[in-house]
């Protein structure tokens, strides 16, 4: 008699790997559909950063440029840098100047008698009142602080110290404790008096007309300087005020000797500005390119393609450069006038001959027409301003896809919860159907047991 077989695995049915299959395939097309959409608004997020970085870089380069002052940079020269060098600023005006440096300023100077014991030696105690200039600040010294080092250290590290640095100088006689002004300038004098103790502190006095241990090593001076034969005087060697939008420095005392300061425009400083707001406004043109390409044998699209803000943007760029500049007289009233054109893909071209010949034949007239109002560069930098400001297209964008964001988040969390629960579906109607196989196996198996047992005919 042949024996019954029931078709299939029976109870011997892998429930894991179905189930992980069946929910896999479930899954899936959910899955694929959050993950594109993950994956544009990431690509979008990344465009523009792109985009806005380009245009910060740009806005950035325009501030040498958007107004008059900030283009019309100078440079100085003197007949000799050994004695004085300036550096010019805004509100130079170019010009020739007679200079004559007759004093330096100077910082004061103070030095004690020499210690033959070194800087160990005892020197007494009670308070030392320091004055330097206006201020002041009182320093105690104990019977641990008496020595030089003491003092020095006790001095440099006063809280209220009021601007003096402490020193000891050693020498075959013996060693000094001298005492510096921080600050140069008459108005930063010192003054020492002393109180208390037991009266060896006297040796480190220095108050004239009353009386003085000290030595005076450096007075305390303002530098002079006399320009166009007036005298000005500065508590530091860096000299600003005396001629407007110019700084001296002053490096040595020539009294007597007169010498030349010849302000001028710096129209190098001037030509590579604007070298570099035609190279990075190039750069923009060509980011803004690349983000809304199509490339057709490969079918690739860029990830702003089609975007009207981006669109937009370019196309007001290239109105704002290409544009005449209102109320304005003269050559230069366009970009073009001085040498820059725009080309049939938005760049733009620089003819340096041309810009340079501008700026030696009209400096002002040229930064005039980047940085007067209404200018090229003061206008791009203030429309750039709008497009990048808080609440403006660009942040407003990316707040909507940093939200799409979360929500995406949000997606995946459900659909990892409902993936739990069809699992769970498909685990319970797998294990009840092994155990219904289980169950018919079991009985195929009485079955051919109780048939076996029949006779054979």
């Amino acid at each position: 008699m042949p024996t019954l077989q029931l078709p299939g695995v029976g109870s011997g049915l892998d429930v894991n790997s179905l189930v992980q299959q069946l929910v896999a395939v479930e899954r899936a097309p959910v899955a694929q559909r959050i993950a594109r959409k993950e994956t544009r608004i990431d690509m979008q997020l990344s465009a523009l950063g792109t985009l806005k970085g380009a245009l910060s870089g740009l806005q950035g380069t325009l501030t040498a440029l958007r107004t008059e002052t900030a283009f019309q940079v100078r440079k100085a020269a003197s007949s000799n840098e050994e004695i004085f060098t300036a550096a010019p600023g805004a509100g130079a005006a170019p010009g020739t100047y007679d200079v004559e440096v007759v004093r330096l300023a100077s910082a004061h100077k103070l030095a004690s008698a020499a210690f033959a014991e070194g800087s160990g030696a005892a020197v007494g105690t009670g308070t030392l009142s320091i004055a330097v200039g206006s201020g002041s600040f009182d320093v105690a010294i104990d019977t641990d602080h008496q020595t030089l080092a003491g003092i020095r250290d006790a001095i440099n590290s006063a809280p209220d110290n009021a601007g003096v640095r402490a020193t000891i100088i050693s020498t075959t006689a013996g060693s000094r404790l001298v005492l510096t002004a921080t600050a140069t300038g008459a108005a930063h004098a010192l003054r020492v008096t002393q109180s208390g103790g037991d009266g060896g502190l006297a040796q480190l006095v220095y108050d004239p007309p009353s009386g003085s241990a000290l030595t005076e090593l450096e007075p305390a001076n303002d530098a002079l300087v006399r320009v166009e034969g007036f005298d000005c005087t500065s508590a530091s060697n860096a000299v600003s005020g005396v001629i407007e939008g110019v700084t001296l420095n002053l490096k040595t005392a020539a009294p007597g000797t007169t010498l030349t300061l010849t302000v001028s425009d710096d129209t190098a400083q001037a030509r590579d500005r604007v070298r570099k707001f035609v190279a990075d406004f190039n750069s923009l043109s060509g980011t803004i390119a690349n983000l809304r390409r199509y490339d057709p044998a490969n079918r690739e699209a860029g990830p702003l393609l089609g975007d009207s803000m981006l669109s937009g943007i370019e196309a007001r760029l290239r109105s704002l450069v290409g544009g005449a500049v209102t109320g304005r007289t003269g050559p230069y009233q366009t970009l073009a006038s001085v040498g820059i054109t725009t080309q049939r893909d938005g760049s733009l071209s620089l003819d340096e001959a041309k810009l340079t010949a501008a700026l030696e034949n009209g400096f002002d007239a040229v930064g005039a027409l980047f940085g007067s109002d209404g200018g090229v560069a003061t206008r791009v930098y203030d429309y750039l301003g709008s497009v990048l400001g808080t609440g403006a297209q660009i942040e407003t964008r990316v707040g909507s896809l940093q939200q799409g964001k979360k929500t995406i988040a949000t997606e995946k969390s459900d659909l990892d919860s409902r993936m739990e629960r069809v699992q769970a579906r498909y685990r319970a109607q797998f294990g009840a159907l092994d155990t219904l196989l289980a169950g018919m196996q079991s009985t195929a198996s009485y079955l051919s047991q109780q048939l076996a047992r029949l006779p054979k005919s």
